[in-house]
């Protein structure tokens, strides 16, 4: 009996080490079960599609109040009445889970997190320059992109079709030929990415696009848009994603990475004292919004190996990480907010001087 007791904790201590080294794995592999779909996505049948002729199915326009108005205490005023650019932003996976493949945009759980937590805390990025439009479309599950060839592949090819047909009602609603960004993150910059390609490039709208944000997302230079290269060009595309030193990269070694502290694509390390301001914007209560301060130089950067790379964390206001430790991917605005919202004034500036 007692060898028995014995060879039972050796086998319970090895369990829980092995556990505890390969943490990361389980937490993920529990994660994709809860969020599995109750069936394929053949066999779902789609959420209705969405009409943009109705305001409900924005989740910013520049002619209402919105949380895409919102700024960070320490800075002006929103200026989106006075704009003379415009962004479009499509806003990343906010549907973590659920009975479906796509978001229903009836949903109204959903709305709320994807308007206090995106809207709010990237789209707002953008009101010091630009005019902020943002649809609502039929979203792609998380788990989505862990079956790019099965399901997951057809959920963000829906998803995608409402990204395409949002912007185009936004080229012929309300644009009025002006100068226009486009932003996003993650799921958004998946998108994003296919429609500077698919609208865009090779296109009289291409002589219209003062930058593009496709943040949060692997991606190459097929897309037919130059990487930026400097703080005012034009007509360019950055983006990046955000690890530790010691993490692992999700993509290819020649992914674009542009440090967003010093608008460099050429690996030049930028300190801590270009870092503009961090702002992590957070929902008080699940009612009111909760403003916090720009926080001055908190991490660094340098693009390494298709992928930002920060040293140093100096704010306890970004403990989290995504799936993995060390992958910042949901601080890919929040760490460099200040820095962005610059860039796309700059941008937008640098175009209209020209013209």
């Amino acid at each position: 009996m007692k060898k028995f007791l014995v060879i039972l904790g050796i086998v319970v201590a090895v369990l829980l080490i092995l556990g505890y080294i390969f943490r990361g794995a389980l937490q993920v592999g529990v994660g994709l079960y809860m969020m599995q779909p109750d069936a394929g996505f053949a066999e779902t049948t789609p959420p209705q599609q969405p009409d943009y002729t109705l305001a409900s199915n924005w989740a910013a326009l520049p002619n209402r109040d919105d949380v895409a108005d919102r700024i960070p205490i320490a800075n002006t005023a929103a200026l989106q009445s006075a704009a003379s650019v415009d962004v479009f932003y499509v806003h990343p996976t906010t549907l973590l889970g659920g009975a479906g493949w796509n978001q229903a945009l009836d949903d109204e759980e959903i709305n709320q997190r994807t308007d206090y937590s995106t809207i709010m805390g990237q789209a707002s990025a953008f009101n010091a320059c630009c005019r902020v439009y943002a649809p609502r479309y039929r979203q792609a599950t998380l788990l989505s992109f862990f079956s790019p060839q099965g399901d997951g592949g057809d959920a963000l090819e829906l998803a995608y079709g409402d990204v395409v047909q949002a912007f185009r009602f936004y080229i012929d609603h309300y644009n009025d030929g002006r100068p226009f960004i486009l932003a996003g993150h993650s799921q958004g910059g998946f998108h994003l990415d296919k429609l500077l390609g698919d609208e865009i490039a090779g296109t009289p709208l291409q002589d219209k696009l003062v930058a593009a944000y496709p943040i949060g997302y692997y991606i190459d230079d097929s897309n037919g848009i130059p990487v930026c290269q400097s703080a005012e060009q034009t007509g360019c595309q950055a983006t990046w994603n955000t690890l530790s030193l010691e993490a692992r990269s999700g993509g290819p070694a020649d992914s674009i990475c542009v440090n967003p502290l010093n608008w460099s694509a050429n690996g030049e390390h930028a300190g801590f004292e270009e870092n503009l301001g961090s702002v992590s914007f957070r929902r008080n209560q699940g009612i009111e919004d909760n403003y916090p301060d720009v926080e001055l130089g908190v991490v660094d950067a340098q693009c390494r190996d298709g992928a930002l790379r920060i040293s140093e964390i100096r704010s306890k206001n970004y403990d989290g990480y995504f799936i993995t430790e060390g992958n910042y991917h949901i601080y890919d605005y929040s760490f460099f907010y200040m820095n962005i919202r610059q860039n796309a004034v700059a941008r937008s500036n640098a175009y209209l001087a020209k013209k």
